[in-house]
């Protein structure tokens, strides 16, 4: 990455899409430039179902940044479902020209498109490469060859491909919305670095976030990103369980999950009661238990942590995961939620601490975890997306009045 780079990253969410623009500073750092978001329920179960409404709800988002920032956006990077990714590992070895003279970065970015050089099945594409080891001919691993004396390196990374359809499809939507795609980035690669602290990114890790409607895993074992899966599930299923069962509003529902939000039963303090504004039921002065609101709770976070217990055992990669750590909008603030996971999992879970995570908003954690993957990729040319320092009026017009068109008509 270059001082000055403007990365921007946009996330696609079950209830909403939001965008983050950042640039480069003196020291190598990102600064946001200005976070937006709008309302999307354009993905369902991490299946894209209405391409139309996702494209409005990002041009609104980059309308709005463009406004903010007095620039004008012509593409960005976007998030990808790990249900839609499959992980290749691979390795090569590159022959130094001249051993006396150094590796040079043209020798990295060589190796590195030649370590892309896999058999890719006819309905995937290749979207990114992370680099796991790289590791000269002494048996010395370093994190940056460049420099160093010796007669060869090894490369070992990840390939990273996912389904052409979904990646025809994000490509659709950005061009409706008037941009072209920089990079596609699996969710909870991104978020590794933003999610986990010092000591869990050399650790064999499983990532999980829970969001609104999908729960999204993400297994490292070190630098090696071994796995990602999307379960269709996630808080606004639990918002439904209580609103179904009571019979009472979805909007009184969020709210008695926020207030009352806790995983276990068994770890009630007071059993209180509970009066119901918006009952359906003939006696609609209900009251209930905590204990009844708790146990609706309880059930569904319990199928989360089965579903994704299930999938990393068929997957053969539960027994080398040390740690779970938990985040997202869609579990985070309900207690106790880390304790229930690790007696479904039985394996330690806690809620992430990683000290960046405080400085960003929840709404913005993901599409601000993609900047800062992005503005840290090694050996990379450039990273910068594609930005005029002056709007066009025009084309934001004709994106207002479609937004228009389909939000009002």
């Amino acid at each position: 990455m270059a001082i000055g780079d403007i990365i921007v990253g946009i996330d696609i969410g079950t209830s909403k899409v939001s965008t983050v623009v950042g640039e480069v500073n003196n020291f190598s750092q990102i600064e946001t430039i200005c976070s937006t978001s709008y309302k999307c329920n354009g993905l369902k179960k991490g299946k894209i179902i209405n391409e139309e409404e996702i494209s409005l709800s990002i041009s609104k988002t980059i309308k709005d940044a463009e406004d903010e920032a007095n620039i004008r956006i012509n593409s960005a990077y976007v998030t990808i479902p790990g249900k839609y990714v499959t992980i290749v590992q691979n390795s090569i070895t590159k022959e130094v020209k001249d051993k006396y003279a150094g590796i040079t970065l043209k020798d990295v970015q060589t190796a590195i498109m030649q370590v892309r050089d896999i058999e890719i099945p006819e309905e995937q594409t290749l979207i990114d490469i992370g680099i796991d080891k790289i590791i000269l001919d002494n048996g010395k691993i370093v994190s940056d060859p460049v420099g160093n004396l010796s007669s060869s390196f090894t490369i070992q990374a990840e390939v990273i491909l996912a389904e052409k359809e979904y990646v025809k499809q994000l490509t659709n939507i950005l061009k409706k919305a008037g941009l072209t795609i920089d990079g596609i980035v699996p969710i909870a690669l991104a978020e590794r670095n933003l999610i986990l602290d010092t000591n869990e990114l050399h650790d064999n890790v499983m990532l999980l976030d829970i969001g609104a409607g999908n729960t999204e895993i993400g297994v490292f074992e070190g630098n090696n990103f071994t796995y990602t899966n999307t379960i269709p599930l996630g808080g606004d299923n639990i918002t439904n369980d209580i609103a179904l069962v009571l019979n009472i509003s979805e909007e009184e529902s969020e709210k008695l999950k926020r207030q009352y939000g806790l995983a276990l039963k068994s770890f009630i303090d007071n059993d209180n009661e509970i009066m119901l504004n918006t009952c359906k039921d003939e006696n609609r002065n209900k009251v209930i238990k905590s204990s009844e609101l708790i146990e609706i709770i309880e059930a569904r976070i319990e199928e989360i942590f089965a579903l994704v217990n299930r999938d990393i055992t068929n997957q053969g990669i539960k027994q080398r995961i040390n740690n779970v750590v938990l985040t997202g909008q869609g579990i985070t603030n309900i207690s106790k939620s880390d304790v229930a996971g690790k007696i479904t999992l039985n394996i330690p879970v806690k809620t992430s601490t990683g000290r960046a995570i405080s400085m960003v908003r929840p709404e913005f954690r993901t599409s601000y975890a993609l900047v800062r993957y992005i503005a840290a990729r090694p050996f990379a040319k450039t990273v910068s997306s594609s930005i005029d320092t002056e709007t066009k009026e025009s084309t934001i017009k004709v994106i207002l009045d479609r937004i228009k068109e389909f939000f009002y008509s």
